[in-house]
Formats: C-alpha cells, sequence, structure tokens
C-alpha cells in the first residue's frame, strides 16, 4: 500500500520529469504488490482516463518495463509491435501516441514506474530520456531513504526493557536517526524522525537504559553538535562520524570541541555521559 509520504515522493518525481524533460504528460504509480503496478499520481493529463489503472507485469508498455526492468519507449502506442495492447483504450482517451516508461528500483526490485507521453507520435531522443532517468533515479534515493527510515524506526519501538544489549541496538539506530533526518526532504518525516529521536533520550531513565545517575541542568546544544554526539557515543570516530553526516573531520571536530564546553566534559566519554544525565542522548 501506497503511503503519504511515498505518494508525494511520486508526485514531486513527475513534476521534475515534467521540467526537465519537455515532455507535457506525466504519470505513474508505485507496486503495492510484487509485479502489479497501480497508476495513481497524473500529471498534465486531460482525463482520468489512467488513473487507478492496474498493470501487470509483462503487459503494455509500463508491464514489459516492469518485466525487463529497463527503461522503453515506443513513438507510437496504439500502432507498437513491441508491446501488448491490453491498454490501449485507457492510452487511446487521454490521447496520447509517443510514450516512455522508466522503471524505479529499489534494492534491485521494482518499486514504481514513470512515465512520459506526447500527443503525436514521435520519436523520443536523448533528453526526455535521460531526464527521466534522472527523475527515476531521484526518487530512487528518497524511497531508500523512506525504507531505512521505516527500519530504524521499527528498531527503536521495540520493547527494551533492561536489556543493555538491546539498548546498545537503540543507541545505535538513535545515531543513525539523527543522521538519516539531514537527507530527509520530506519535512513531516524529517520531524518524525527527530521527535522519535527526542523520546528515546527522554525515555533513558524510565526503561532502565541509562548510567543510573540523576539527570542534570538542562544545557543547549545545536541540533549539528547532538547529530556528532550521537555518532560519538556509539564508538564512532570524527572521520566516521563526518561521513555518516556528510560533514568534514575538522567540522565534526569544531562541533565536539563547542559540545564538549557547553556540558562542561574534558573527553569525548565525559561528553557522551553528560548528555545522556542531561536527556539528549539514549
Amino acid at each position: 500500500m501506497t503511503g503519504p509520504g511515498e505518494a508525494a515522493e511520486l508526485r514531486a518525481a513527475l513534476l521534475r520529469m515534467r521540467r526537465t524533460s519537455g515532455l507535457p504528460v506525466a504519470f505513474g504509480g508505485l507496486l503495492p504488490e510484487p509485479r502489479r503496478l497501480r497508476i495513481t499520481e497524473l500529471s498534465g493529463t486531460a482525463t482520468a482516463s489512467l488513473q487507478g489503472l492496474t498493470i501487470t507485469a509483462g503487459n503494455g508498455l509500463g508491464g514489459k518495463t516492469i518485466a525487463l526492468s529497463r527503461p522503453l519507449a515506443v513513438t507510437d502506442y496504439s500502432t507498437s509491435r513491441v508491446i501488448s495492447h491490453e491498454y490501449d483504450a485507457a492510452v487511446a482517451a487521454e490521447g496520447l501516441r509517443s510514450v516512455l516508461a522508466v522503471p524505479v528500483v529499489v534494492r534491485r526490485r521494482v518499486r514504481g514506474v514513470l512515465y512520459g507521453a506526447l500527443r503525436h507520435p514521435l520519436a523520443l531522443g536523448d533528453r526526455p530520456v535521460s531526464a527521466a532517468v534522472e527523475a527515476a533515479r531521484e526518487l530512487e534515493q528518497r524511497l531508500a531513504v523512506r525504507d531505512e527510515a521505516d527500519r530504524l524506526l521499527s528498531t527503536c519501538r521495540q520493547p527494551t526493557a533492561g536489556d543493555p544489549a538491546a539498548w546498545e541496538e537503540v543507541r545505535e539506530a538513535h545515531g543513525e536517526l539523527r543522521a538519516l533526518a539531514g537527507r530527509v526532504a520530506d519535512p513531516l518525516l524529517r520531524q518524525e524522525l527527530l521527535a522519535v529521536c527526542g523520546r528515546l533520550a527522554a525515555a533513558t531513565g524510565a526503561a532502565g537504559g541509562g548510567d543510573g545517575l540523576p539527570a542534570g541542568r538542562p544545557v543547549a546544544v545545536s541540533s549539528r553538535e547532538l547529530d556528532v554526539l550521537a555518532c560519538v557515543a556509539v564508538g564512532a570516530t570524527n572521520a566516521a562520524a563526518a561521513d555518516r553526516l556528510g560533514l568534514r573531520p575538522e567540522t565534526v571536530k569544531s562541533y565536539l570541541r563547542s559540545a564538549m564546553r557547553k556540558l562542561g566534559a574534558r573527553t569525548r566519554l565525559e561528553a557522551v555521559v553528560a548528555a545522556r544525565r542531561a536527556g539528549l542522548l539514549p
């Protein structure tokens, strides 16, 4: 089932494709189940004939794209001899002739298809094809980020009780979630990720995952300083933290020094302990 966040990402990809490819019509959908696509998003269409159309792998242009996992195009859809014609009525009702289909592949599985089309028969050149492929690649990256966010959120929502090993896993997920939030384009998803991070940090004492010391005074560290502390808390070096956060090692050092000063810590370990006591880290 396609969620609202994925639907928003799909709509954005179709708009990008129309803008960069010069194709006036774009539509597409994600696969709610393996080898079966449902067209859910339309952009630049004149009718609703394609809305909700279910495409089976191997059938039509999109179905063949799913089966082969590669971009395909036809100059005149209704007369093409390289595809089957189960969906001709819907395509004709929209008045489409030249059609392009590009698969959206995440972790070697087709997750969706982006279509671009013209209302006259014309062989599509490199520009529209390249633009459509680029839009699909961007959507793949965004869906992969969402998948990783869902995985980490699931990990963090598992009951940990007083199991130290489970809390170490949650702390690792917390650091990854903070790093991931910085790469998420969807503001609602980013807000959810950071909210989960905050709940994890606040739950440390109650769940028995803390150090057993009383909470310290509130400390105002910046979001980036907290990102660095979360990496340090799971044993990351400055270089590893920089790679995870997309920063330079020198920048990580600067954030860490600033956080240590605010926390009154002289070492990295003291900074992590102080951050946990302040309720900033799980």
